[in-house]
């Protein structure tokens, strides 16, 4: 009756039953792991939200299949300046160059966009490398879209490194393109400019496309310089993914993109075949694409936190963007059972790393959009039963 691709396990596993189990107690409860902006206590400037979407062409539908002109022009006008990959250093760029317009195209979420890309670039069956750790979500785009993933791993090096003779292993015949999270989402690592350059050489040399999921990129660490884009640029044919819903915390509007660059010839290609495809589906919303440009220019930094003192038995894993935090904990048994015992005893809910593909255990992932308040208390009671526990 149902495709195959949907055969998914839907039973809840033993967080997801001990969250119901303290639900229904009525307990109060730490969430650290939310990542909704607008359930965080942000102060949004309403007024101006509200008229960026009051425009009166709203009532009028004139389709695009790329996108309205003016909302792909106010997404070009947020790289201008922004610094690009190029061989091993990073190329600032020129005020007055931009993204081109023409290379653009609007979708409604950056899981459509990996849909249509995965259609692009893929037959059934074929292969796309993912980072691991890493969001859980492609597991389940490939599935949608009869893509395999396969997994190259990050590792902890005085900062999360890429591992290239494994991203090399992974490799095979049926290899079509090689996913990077600038920054990791979770791990907060950024692309290094000689790691972008050894990835753009592996995928040009073997046909293959780069997907850079941005969307945390303005997110930099501690004041840090703004980070490189994918979006400028090089010998491979790239793909660089953003929208509102982060950069803008906004994930109510539903309006994200993709930026096509590369060789001349795949990059003209690519967008000729990935209109078509949008044309299909026509989805992002009138309103906000005609508010895109003002939506843009209202985006601000996001709240990060704060771990408490150094003798704690939890420590921060480096990280240099994004709005996630990963902790390393003492590991007497699986990541699950200990998010379990945490939130059955001390009422604070963390992701387990096993959820984020991480291989070993003794990680779980926290949120730094809680509001600070829940965030301390709930590292508070996270430390005292984990050194209750040594």
């Amino acid at each position: 009756m149902f495709a195959s691709r949907t055969n998914w396990r839907f039973e809840p596993n033993p967080l997801a039953q001990a969250l119901e189990r303290h639900r229904r107690s009525g307990r109060p409860l730490l969430d650290l792991t939310v990542s909704n902006p607008t359930a965080c206590g942000f102060v949004y400037p309403q007024r101006e939200i509200l008229a960026a979407l009051a425009d009166p062409r709203t009532l009028v539908y004139v389709p695009e299949s790329k996108g309205l002109p003016e909302a792909r022009a106010a997404v070009a006008e947020y790289y201008r300046g922004r610094p690009g990959f190029a061989g091993t250093a990073v190329a600032k760029r020129s005020a007055d160059q931009l993204v081109s317009p023409e290379r653009l195209l609007l979708v409604s979420g950056t899981s459509e966009a990996y849909s249509h890309l995965f259609r692009l670039l893929c037959e059934p069956g074929d292969e796309v490398l993912v980072p691991a750790p890493s969001y859980p979500l492609f597991e389940f785009l490939a599935d949608l879209n009869d893509v395999r993933l396969a997994p190259y791993p990050l590792f902890y090096d005085h900062g999360w490194q890429m591992d290239f003779g494994a991203l090399r292993g992974a490799l095979s015949p049926r290899s079509r393109a090689v996913l990077v999270v600038h920054p990791n989402n979770p791990t907060g690592s950024f692309v290094k400019p000689e790691q972008a350059a050894q990835l753009a050489e592996i995928c040009a040399a073997r046909e293959m496309a780069i997907v850079a999921d941005e969307v945390f990129l303005d997110y930099a660490a501690g004041g840090a310089a703004p980070a490189a884009t994918f979006a400028h640029g090089g010998p491979a044919l790239t793909f660089a993914l953003s929208g509102l819903s982060k950069i803008c915390a906004l994930p109510q509007m539903k309006l994200a993109w993709m930026v096509v660059s590369g060789p001349e010839n795949l990059a003209r290609a690519a967008v000729e075949r990935l209109e078509v495809i949008a044309d299909t589906y026509l989805s992002p919303g009138t309103p906000v694409q005609l508010g895109a440009g003002k939506l843009l220019a209202l985006r601000g930094a996001m709240l990060d936190g704060a771990l408490g003192e150094a003798s704690s038995p939890i420590t921060r894993l480096d990280r240099e963007g994004g709005w996630y935090a990963v902790l390393r904990v003492p590991s007497s048994g699986s990541d699950e059972a200990l998010a379990v015992q945490l939130l059955e005893r001390c009422s604070v809910l963390l992701h387990p790393g096993h959820f984020f593909n991480f291989q070993q255990d003794g990680y779980l992932v926290a949120s730094l959009i809680t509001p600070e308040s829940e965030f301390r208390e709930g590292l508070r009671l996270v430390q005292s039963f984990l050194a209750e526990a040594r």
